[in-house]
């Protein structure tokens, strides 16, 4: 059943991204090295404790809907290799695509098969050939880059027929800035400044229209917010260092973070 997005905590129509007033800074990721796995007090350690939530999500997705078979899988935007080294360890056929050749060489370290295929692509312009992939993935990425449709009209060129394009970005509103920006700046030791630009976040109906607009179509989305109840998160906020039990759960609701993955229609309408 289609899970419709919806543009949680906002009071308005939905609207077009607004223009950019600053730059990301994407090389915070070029200096982590082996700290992508081990730094607590870094806001990667909350990436890592996002991805034990989402990678079994997105292994048994595959399996239920895609197929139990191993598959062909393109992790676009794939860091240290988080998901990409997660989908090998169950047997598929993994490439792994980032723009920063040092999270690669960490992410190729800590692939335990040594069967993952790690390469330094541009996601707007993919060296692949068209339906190439059985599962695309965009974890992280889309929030990282002024360009999203752009991205996601790539990934589902080389996805073929009936594959599966996952995805995780966070929601454009004033309580994700709050939350996501200052409070992770203000709570998180060594966060460094535009990590992430409020104006780089992506409404839901305008991703759904990204997806619509490449013949994917959306069949689940769920919201993703951290355990605030949990000991952990208030252990964070106390010494600016994320807990190894640090948890994220899903949430119907999407107004912070959200993923999804939709499919590829057999043929463009």
């Amino acid at each position: 059943m289609i899970d419709r997005v919806s543009d949680a905590a906002s009071n308005t129509e939905p609207q077009s991204a607004p223009e950019l007033t600053s730059q990301i800074d994407n090389r915070f990721y070029d200096v982590l090295g082996e700290r992508w796995y081990t730094a607590r007090d870094d806001p990667v350690a909350l990436l890592r404790a996002e991805s034990r939530l989402r990678n079994p999500w997105v292994a048994e997705r595959i399996a239920a809907h895609v197929g139990s078979a191993p598959q062909s899988i393109l992790d676009i935007g794939c860091g240290a290799g988080f998901l990409s080294n997660a989908l090998a360890r169950s047997g598929h056929r993994v490439t792994g695509i980032d723009r920063s050749r040092e999270s690669l060489d960490v992410a190729r370290r800590r692939d335990a098969t040594g069967r993952a295929r790690y390469l330094p692509l541009d996601a707007h312009q993919l060296a692949f050939a068209d339906e190439s992939f059985d599962v695309v993935c965009a974890m992280d990425f889309l929030e990282h880059t002024d360009r999203p449709e752009s991205v996601v009209r790539e990934a589902a060129r080389v996805l073929r027929p009936g594959g599966a394009f996952f995805f995780h970005t966070f929601n454009r509103n004033r309580l994700c800035e709050l939350i996501v920006i200052r409070g992770v700046e203000w709570f998180v030791r060594n966060t460094p400044r535009h990590m992430h630009v409020y104006e780089l976040f992506v409404k839901p109906s305008e991703l759904e229209g990204y997806l619509e607009r490449s013949s994917l179509e959306l069949v689940e989305c769920l919201g993703v917010r951290p355990c605030v109840l949990a000991p952990a998160f208030w252990r964070m906020l106390v010494t600016g260092s994320v807990p190894d039990d640090f948890e994220f759960r899903f949430t119907r609701v999407k107004w912070m973070g959200y993923s999804g993955w939709a499919r590829k229609r057999s043929c463009a309408r």
